[in-house]
């Protein structure tokens, strides 16, 4: 199959990569072409800009979460009847999961996928030395095809004169493109990064908006299709998720949180849910009262339920209805901030108080990949399987006498086993990309549909 495609790069973090990658995602689609927009490693919130960009889900394509054999197929699965796909890299161009060489990487992805590689660079501090950087990172790797450079916080015609002359002398790679600086198209952070686009709503499209009409004004749009047209052909089949796990007779209806406080989910895992015979039905724990009706199994993946502790709290009958259904046996499957609303305190607030556990902010960082083990039988994993995850958090839990723990694995300072396993709930801050693993998706629908028989 051949899906016109192209990697938006960087050589650093904060290059500005997600402005122009967006803004580019808005100025193709503003023109009439079928984006699919995709993002490197396990980030969650960049992809939330890119669906408003682009009006199709964001993808992520995740080499360790999912294994660099999946990385194709399932960009063909994201990518089915696009006219054009947008790949945002992570990090720097060549930074990947640390002390295992160019795995999950944007130039390990961009190969994978055999697309043609533009690295956004943040002109403002230099002038010729663009030139040595631009021809480093284009050297660096031969099998990365690092194909034109789009010029980032340029500050004025001057400037963008010094650079684009340096860099035809200097480094044989086209300039497709020059972007004034417009702090009035940043996206605003917090302790996580960029406040994702849910909680922004109109805000956030506007912002999507300037960035793509930055973009349309900065870059030669023309050049670009013609670049990602220039991908060749991908060998590979298309990733499905029925292909992936066994139907479950007696369609159980699995609930699956969402809105502000949830809005962290890899869009496969509720394909995987319904290819596995499941109903999904979202609900929004800020909102909604109770459970959709006759829910048999509950997902709640991760976002930042610290932001709404107060809404979460005082929403107290869908806190009893969780608690309810925790205690009659429904499977429960929580990540990150599921784990923190199923437990009873999270900032001295009340929570769902499924586990006996309290959680609190804190200032340090818990950030990485994760290659973990269940400890134990539970309802989403066999005891002995191997995953692979991510970690992202400034929460502790802190647990009391009743939950054991889930998953064990080796760290800098040795084993450590982390989230928490009850009943028939799981419970963990390991985020983890079912198509990386497909086989929960079936356990957690077959206790789904057990429980609903019972």
């Amino acid at each position: 199959m051949n899906i016109p495609r192209l990697v938006i790069a960087a050589p650093s973090s904060g290059a500005g990569k997600t402005t122009v990658a967006t803004g580019l995602m808005a100025a193709l689609s503003a023109r009439g072409l079928a984006v699919s927009p995709h993002k490197v490693g396990p980030d969650y919130i960049d992809p939330g800009y890119h669906s408003l960009a682009a009006g199709r889900p964001g993808r992520n394509l995740d080499a360790y979460l999912c294994g660099p054999e999946r990385i194709a197929p399932l960009f063909l699965h994201g990518a089915a009847g696009a006219d054009i796909a947008v790949v945002e890299g992570v990090m720097g161009l060549f930074d990947g999961a640390g002390g295992r060489g160019e795995l999950a990487s944007t130039a390990h992805v961009a190969k994978l996928l055999r697309a043609p590689v533009v690295l956004v660079v943040d002109a403002s501090s230099q002038s010729r030395s663009v030139a040595a950087l631009v021809h480093g990172f284009a050297s660096w790797d031969p099998e990365v095809r690092l194909a034109g450079v789009i010029l980032n916080r340029v500050a004025s015609d001057r400037h963008e004169l010094l650079l684009r002359e340096a860099l035809e002398e200097g480094s044989g790679v086209p300039v497709l493109g020059s972007v004034r600086r417009a702090a009035g198209v940043a996206t605003p952070s917090r302790h996580l990064g960029l406040i994702p686009a849910v909680e922004r709503s109109a805000e956030a499209l506007r912002a999507v908006g300037d960035m793509g009409e930055l973009v349309a004004a900065s870059v030669d749009l023309d050049a670009l299709v013609a670049l990602a047209r220039s991908a060749p052909p991908l060998d590979a089949e298309p990733w499905s998720a029925a292909g992936e796990v066994s139907a479950v007779p007696g369609r159980p209806r699995i609930a699956l949180a969402s809105g502000a406080a949830f809005s962290f989910s890899y869009a496969e895992n509720a394909e995987l849910l319904a290819a596995a015979g499941a109903e999904v039905v979202p609900f929004d724990p800020l909102h909604d009262a109770g459970l959709p009706d006759g829910t048999a199994g509950l997902v709640i993946g991760g976002g930042f339920p610290e932001m709404y502790v107060s809404e979460l709290s005082e929403n107290a009958a869908l806190r009893t209805s969780i608690a309810a259904l925790a205690a009659s046996g429904a499977p429960v499957a929580a990540e990150c901030a599921g784990l923190l609303y199923l437990g009873r305190e999270l900032d001295g607030k009340p929570m769902c108080g499924v586990l006996d556990t309290t959680a609190r902010m804190t200032e340090r960082l818990t950030l990485g990949y994760r290659e973990a083990v269940a400890v134990r039988e539970s309802v989403l994993a066999p005891a002995g399987l191997r995953v692979r995850g991510h970690e992202f958090h400034r929460t502790v839990c802190e647990p009391g006498s009743g939950p054991q723990p889930a998953w064990g694995w080796r760290g800098p300072d040795g084993p450590r086993t982390e989230g928490f396993t009850a009943g028939s709930v799981h419970a963990s801050y390991l985020h983890l990309h079912w198509a990386g693993a497909p086989a929960l998706a079936e356990r957690l629908v077959r206790a789904a549909a057990g429980y609903r028989t019972a």
